[in-house]
C-alpha cells in the first residue's frame, strides 16, 4: 500500500508539473507574439521635414524634397560638380535636412568643443530620439536607470577624418566619430540601462533596428525601446563614388518603379520610433499610434553578386515576416517598397512582390505599391524608418500618398504576373471592418534584407461610465495651469511660442488637456514660466505674453532653484490613522509634481517660502 501511495504521489506531482510547464510554454508564446505598439516618432527629413506633421504635409502634397548642395559644409560644390562621369560627381542636387549643422549642446549637457568633434548623425539623432519620446508622452528624464533600449541604424559618414582640427578637439574624436557611439550617445545622455546597439547592414540599417529592438520588447529584454536610423552626408565622397560607378539618377531623383528609372538619388534623414509592448502602452496611458505586427530579417549570400539585389531572398523574408505575423498576403493592404529607382534594382523587387504580395488576392482587390524616396530620395540608413513613418501617419490619415515620377510604370516589369498597382495617385484607406495593414521593405547593398508589417492601432474599448461622487476620478475646475520651461531664457521664450502656434492649430484641445500633459509628460528645466488663465483663451493670451517677453499679471516666470525638492508636512492634529499620509501623496502624485515646479517660482514672485505657509 506504501508504494501504491508514493505512485500517486509521484503522478500528482508529475501531472501538477506537466500543466506548471504547459502553461509557462503558453505564457512564452503569447509573449512572443504580443503586438508591440508604436506610441512615438520623431524625424527629420529633407524638404523642411522638421516634425511628422511637416513629413505628413510634405507627402500628402506629393511634395519634392531634392534641392541644390548645402552651403554651410565646406564644400568645393563647383569643383565638386562635372558633367563628364568619370571625373568627380554628376549631379548637383540631392536631399539634405534642414540646418544639418546646427546643435544645442547645452541642452544635452555637452560642451562646445565636444560638439564640433561629435558625427553630425550623433548630434541629430539625439534631438530626434528625445522628440521621439516627448511625443510618446514620455518625458525622457524620467526613463533615467530604465531598462529602454536604443537601436539605430548608422554608417560610418567620414566626419572628422582628416580635418586638421586642433588638439583639443583631438580628445573628444574618437568618440565624436566613432559609430557604436551613435546610439551609445543616447543612452548615456538620458540614463537608459537597456541594450544600446548601433546596426550597418547598409540601406537596410533602420530597418533591421526596429526588428531587433521589438525582439528585445517582446523578449523582455526592454521594458521600452528607441528604433530608427541617421544618416547625414557630412562629406561629397558617397557623390564621387557613385557617380564613377554610373549608379545616381542626373536630376539627383529616385523615380521608383517608373519606365524614366536611371538611377538612385541620394539624401539623408533621421527618424526614431519608440517601441513598448501594447499591453504596456494602455496601462502606462502612451498613445498607440500602430502595432507592429510582424518582422523578418535574412541574407542574399552567394547570390548574382555581392552588392546586387536578389529576387528569391526578398520572397523569402516577405514570407518570414507574414509567417511571424501569422498573416496571409491578403491580408496585407500595401507595401512600401524599397524602390531606389535603379534599372537593375526595382525590377527585381516588383517581381518579388507580385511573386507573393500580388497572388490570391481576396475579391480582386490588387496589392498598392509606393516608395518615399521619390519624395526625399534614398535616406540609406534612415530609409527603413522613413517607410515606417510614411505608413503609421497614412494609417492616421486614412490616405496612401501618391509616388512621384511614376507616370508611367516601368516596362521591364511584368504587372501582369500578379494584382499589384503602382501609386500614381493618392488612394483613399479608410478604417473599417477591415483591419488595416502595410508592409515595409528594406533591402541593404550589404545583402541583408528586412520586412515589416506595421498594423493599425486596435480600437480602444469604451471605458465604463464612473460615479461621479467617485473620490478616484479627478474633477477638474477653476483656473487652468500651463507650465513652460527651457534651458535657457532664450529657450524658454521659443517653446512658449511653439506651444501656442501648436495649441491655436488644434481648437478642438481643452485647456486642462494641455496643463495635464505639460505637467506629467514634458522634461521641466530650470528657466520657467506658468501661465494661470480662466479658459483657453487667456492661457493661451499668456502663452503670447512669455513668447514675446512682455510681463503679464496672468504669468509668473524666473529660474527655479535646481535639486530642491518639496516636503509635505502632516501635523497631525486632528483625526489621522497609519498610512494616512502616504496615501494622500499616492493619490495626489500629479499635485505634488507640479507645487514641486511651480512652488520654487512662486516664491520669488511673493518673496515669501510657500513650504512655510
Amino acid at each position: 500500500m506504501a508504494e501504491e501511495e508514493k505512485l500517486r504521489d509521484y503522478l500528482r506531482w508529475a501531472t501538477a508539473n506537466l500543466h506548471e510547464t504547459r502553461e509557462r510554454l503558453r505564457e512564452a508564446e503569447s509573449r512572443s507574439h504580443e503586438p508591440v505598439a508604436i506610441v512615438g516618432l520623431g524625424c527629420r527629413y529633407p524638404g523642411g521635414a522638421q516634425t511628422p506633421d511637416d513629413f505628413w504635409r510634405l507627402l500628402a502634397s506629393g511634395g519634392d524634397a531634392v534641392s541644390g548642395f548645402p552651403a554651410d559644409r565646406g564644400w568645393d560644390i563647383e569643383e565638386l560638380y562635372e558633367q563628364d562621369p568619370d571625373g568627380t560627381s554628376h549631379v548637383r542636387e540631392a536631399g539634405f535636412v534642414q540646418d544639418g549643422s546646427g546643435f544645442d549642446p547645452g541642452f544635452f549637457g555637452i560642451s562646445p568643443r565636444e560638439a564640433l568633434a561629435m558625427d553630425p548623425q550623433q548630434r541629430l539623432l539625439l534631438e530626434v530620439s528625445w522628440e521621439a519620446l516627448e511625443r510618446s508622452g514620455i518625458d525622457p528624464l524620467s526613463l533615467r536607470g530604465s531598462r529602454t533600449g536604443v537601436f539605430a541604424g548608422a554608417s560610418l559618414s567620414g566626419y572628422g577624418f582628416g580635418s586638421g582640427s586642433d588638439e583639443d578637439m583631438d580628445v573628444h574624436l574618437m568618440t565624436g566619430t566613432s559609430t557604436s557611439i551613435i546610439s551609445g550617445r543616447v543612452s548615456y545622455v538620458m540614463g537608459l540601462e537597456g541594450p544600446a546597439v548601433t546596426v550597418d547592414t547598409a540601406c537596410s540599417s533602420s530597418l533591421v533596428a526596429l526588428h531587433l529592438a521589438v525582439q528585445a520588447v517582446r523578449s523582455g529584454e526592454c521594458s521600452l525601446a528607441l528604433a530608427g536610423g541617421v544618416t547625414v552626408i557630412a562629406t561629397p565622397i558617397i557623390f564621387t563614388q557613385f557617380s564613377r560607378q554610373l549608379g545616381l539618377a542626373r536630376d539627383g531623383r529616385c523615380k521608383s518603379f517608373s519606365s524614366s528609372a536611371d538611377g538612385m538619388g541620394i539624401s539623408e534623414g533621421a527618424g526614431m520610433v519608440v517601441v513598448e509592448r501594447l499591453s504596456d502602452a494602455r496601462r502606462n496611458g502612451h498613445p498607440v499610434l500602430a502595432i507592429v505586427r510582424g518582422s523578418a530579417i535574412n541574407q542574399d549570400g552567394a547570390s548574382n553578386g555581392l552588392t546586387a539585389p536578389n529576387g528569391p531572398s526578398q520572397q523569402r523574408v516577405i514570407r518570414a515576416a507574414l509567417e511571424n505575423a501569422r498573416l496571409s498576403v491578403a491580408d496585407v493592404d500595401a507595401v512600401e517598397a524599397h524602390g531606389t529607382g535603379t534599372p537593375l534594382g526595382d525590377p527585381i523587387e516588383a517581381q518579388a512582390l507580385l511573386a507573393t504580395y500580388g497572388q490570391e488576392r481576396a475579391d480582386g482587390r490588387a496589392l498598392w505599391l509606393g516608395s518615399v524616396k521619390s519624395n526625399i530620395g534614398h535616406t540609406q540608413a534612415a530609409a527603413g524608418v522613413a517607410g515606417v513613418i510614411k505608413m503609421v501617419l497614412a494609417l492616421q490619415h486614412g490616405q496612401l500618398p501618391r509616388t512621384l515620377h511614376a507616370e508611367e510604370a516601368s516596362p521591364h516589369i511584368d504587372w501582369s504576373a500578379g494584382e499589384v498597382s503602382l501609386l500614381t495617385e493618392s488612394v483613399a484607406w479608410p478604417a473599417g471592418k477591415r483591419v488595416r495593414r502595410a508592409g515595409v521593405s528594406s533591402f541593404g547593398i550589404s545583402g541583408t534584407n528586412a520586412h515589416v508589417i506595421v498594423e493599425e492601432a486596435p480600437a480602444v474599448e469604451p471605458a465604463e461610465a464612473s460615479d461621479e461622487s467617485d473620490p478616484q476620478v479627478p474633477v477638474v475646475s477653476g483656473a487652468g495651469v500651463w507650465l513652460v520651461s527651457g534651458r535657457s531664457a532664450e529657450a524658454l521664450v521659443a517653446q512658449a511660442g511653439r506651444l501656442r502656434e501648436w495649441v491655436v492649430d488644434r481648437p478642438g484641445l481643452g485647456a486642462a488637456e494641455v496643463g495635464w500633459s505639460l505637467a506629467v509628460s514634458r522634461s521641466v528645466f530650470e528657466h520657467r514660466a506658468v501661465v494661470l488663465g480662466g479658459g483657453r483663451d487667456e492661457l493661451v493670451a499668456g502663452l503670447e505674453c512669455v513668447a514675446a517677453g512682455v510681463s503679464s499679471g496672468a504669468v509668473v516666470s524666473g529660474v527655479a532653484r535646481t535639486g530642491a525638492r518639496v516636503g509635505l508636512v502632516f501635523a497631525g492634529q486632528g483625526s489621522q490613522w497609519l498610512g494616512m499620509g502616504r496615501g494622500l501623496y499616492e493619490g495626489s502624485a500629479v499635485f505634488a509634481r507640479v507645487f514641486d515646479q511651480v512652488s520654487g517660482l512662486l516664491e520669488l514672485e511673493l518673496g515669501v517660502s510657500v513650504r512655510d505657509v
